[in-house]
């Protein structure tokens, strides 16, 4: 027997004494079982703790509070394929407007981006029990960039597109697509645990809640 065929042959033989691998289990929940109301409530709940701040209302009273929650605030940006009606009577009486269009043709600099005070998008799916958003890149949410620049993210998350548990939120998204998650507003803490507000994105988010 060559060298080989020796060293080969001991190391079948220690594998087939080994013991076999305590087989792991793999069970893990895919669905939460909670209805819509139970979602909500869970959401708004995760959302608040997080220190965003979140209306619930009808669909169609969407524009009157996106245009309330931008009283007073300077330009801001939306995505090219942001549902017109959510922005119905926002344009200025003067003609001019203080909105900004992003689009893949028309993206906005970085320094148009710095300049603007808010940004309204819509939202692929929630997580209720995480009270996490998120954003996959779709035309109502557009880049990555025009949530994480703009200091005020005002995000619309439409009731049906919440879910209990993150599995059922990945059942709903190509995960090929660029995806930002957000839990509340941007926050991070030094050695001291001091927490500072606005660091990698919006220092203020506010979620609508369209049933």
């Amino acid at each position: 027997m060559s060298a080989r065929e020796d060293i080969l042959s001991r190391i079948r033989t220690a594998l087939q004494d080994s013991p076999q691998a305590p087989q792991i289990p793999r069970e893990y929940r895919s669905a939460s079982g909670m209805g819509a109301d139970e979602l909500i409530d869970l959401l708004v709940d995760r959302l608040v703790d997080y220190k965003a701040q979140v209306a619930v209302v009808p669909e169609a009273e969407v524009p009157a509070r996106i245009a309330s929650l931008l009283e007073g605030t300077g330009t801001y940006a939306v995505p090219e394929g942001l549902d017109a009606g959510w922005l119905a009577g926002m344009d200025d009486g003067d003609g001019g407007s203080r909105r900004r269009v992003d689009s893949p043709a028309q993206p906005l600099s970085v320094a148009e981006l710095d300049g603007i005070d808010a940004v309204v998008t819509g939202s692929a799916v929630a997580v209720a029990e995480t009270g996490t958003i998120i954003l996959d890149g779709s035309a109502n949410q557009g880049r990555r960039a025009i949530s994480l620049v703009p200091d005020h993210h005002i995000c619309v998350v439409k009731a049906a597109d919440i879910t209990g548990i993150l599995p059922e939120a990945l059942r709903r998204i190509d995960g090929t697509r660029p995806i930002t998650m957000i839990s509340g507003p941007s926050a991070t803490s030094d050695i001291e645990l001091e927490r500072v507000e606005g660091v990698h994105g919006p220092r203020r988010l506010d979620v609508i809640i369209a049933r």
